[in-house]
């Protein structure tokens, strides 16, 4: 990379690598004697009569604001880490009292704590964008500009991707330094530790499917199978429908009493959040409404405890139901995982070897995701499919 053109950031550290400092590039040159300034530059603003250095500085500031602005998506879901492994502690076995005796003494107690090592990937990813000073000479600010956010719609959709296969995918495999990064429970060896009297077995799985039509019961075991974990429990924890509009559609006609599409009958009303359309009804609503809004996302409606989501992260045929305390909370059930080094987190746009920086641009990012909770969300697959034939959707990633 051409020294006059280093990328300098500073600021204090975001969460999940959104960077708060603004990226400094003397793209205009130095002063020193025989280095070329922008003015010197043949080509030096776009047909439109828009300068490049103007247009370059403009690129830097809407990644500024881009980084900040943060995936509402995953913030509920994921939390920032920098770490390549996690112990994570799974249950602490009580401590029991013996019967006192009016001489002796009681037998030392030393807890135990059962923990797991739960590790994160983490890859390095660039896309370039190449002009030619032909190309430049003749084009407008609007194409430079319609480029440029191309290039943010990727990132967004790469990292709401990578986050998404990390629930969804029920595979278990390593990261670049070998540790184990888990998928959800996953029906393999492991017995998740017990809660409230609540025991479990190996082959414990939050892969489930349908087995035909989906229904209210889909859901509803899939609750259960984040709160016997004690997930979605405690106050400030909320359990979020995140659904497909196609699957969504289906979950808002669920009737209290009555047959769904599993043939079982439902145990919860759908109810409309404060923020839905009018509607008529000849029933009295019995509690609060949810909430319009919940961390950024709208919020359709309720099932029983947990809020409908309807987004496009989920893809058609697959639902996930997750316990989330908020943006950013270690309680979320993904890590995203960045590099320990401030400079190298969030989406950095980098200038190449030109005379001028649009020559030959460079976007890039460092990050990775794993399960840290396995427990804390639960995937329902709508298929015939029996739940050993569980089968995540196929991603498009590098």
């Amino acid at each position: 990379m051409n020294t006059r053109l280093r990328t300098a950031y500073r600021g204090p550290e975001a969460p999940i690598g959104f960077v708060h400092g603004e990226p400094v590039y003397p793209i205009a040159g130095s002063q020193r004697s025989g280095t070329h300034t922008a003015g010197d530059v043949l080509v030096n603003q776009t047909a439109d009569g828009v300068s490049l250095t103007t247009v370059w500085n403009e690129f830097v500031e809407t990644l500024r604001m881009y980084n900040e602005h943060r995936l509402a998506i995953m913030r509920l879901l994921a939390f920032p880490t920098t770490v390549s492994l996690d112990v994570v502690q799974q249950a602490v076995s009580g401590a029991r009292f013996e019967l006192a005796s009016e001489f002796g003494e009681p037998v030392g107690m030393r807890p135990a704590p059962d923990t797991l090592l739960i590790g994160y990937s983490r890859g390095d990813y660039d896309l370039a964008v190449r002009y030619t000073w032909r190309f430049l000479r003749d084009a407008t600010y609007e194409q430079l500009a319609a480029t440029h956010e191309t290039a943010l719609e990727g990132d967004n959709r790469h990292i709401t991707e990578r986050v998404q296969a990390a629930l969804l995918s029920n595979t278990t495999r390593e990261n670049e330094e070998g540790k184990t990064v888990f998928p959800l429970y996953n029906g393999d060896t492991f017995v998740p530790p017990p809660y409230l009297g609540k025991v479990h077995t190996a082959g414990h799985t939050h892969y489930l499917t349908t087995q035909g039509a989906l229904g209210s019961s889909d859901l509803e075991d899939a609750i259960r199978h984040i709160t016997h974990h004690g997930y979605g429990r405690r106050s400030g924890s909320q359990l979020l429908i995140l659904a497909n509009e196609s699957e969504s559609r289906v979950i808002q006609r669920f009737v209290r009493g009555e047959t769904s599409g599993d043939g079982a009958v439902s145990s919860f009303d759908f109810v409309p959040s404060t923020d839905a359309p009018a509607f008529l009804t000849e029933k009295t609503i019995v509690g609060l409404r949810p909430p319009g809004e919940f961390g950024g996302l709208r919020v359709a409606g309720s099932l029983g405890p947990a809020w409908l989501v309807e987004t496009d992260f989920m893809p058609a045929g697959y639902i996930a139901v997750v316990a989330s305390e908020g943006p950013d909370s270690r309680a979320n059930p993904v890590g995203f995982r960045e590099h320990p080094n401030l400079a190298y987190r969030g989406l950095r746009i980098l200038p190449g070897n030109g005379s001028y920086p649009l020559v030959n641009s460079f976007y890039s990012r460092t990050f990775g995701v794993g399960v840290r909770h396995r427990g804390a969300a639960c995937v329902v697959q709508v298929t015939s499919a029996a739940v050993s034939d569980y089968t995540p959707p196929t991603f498009d990633l590098p």
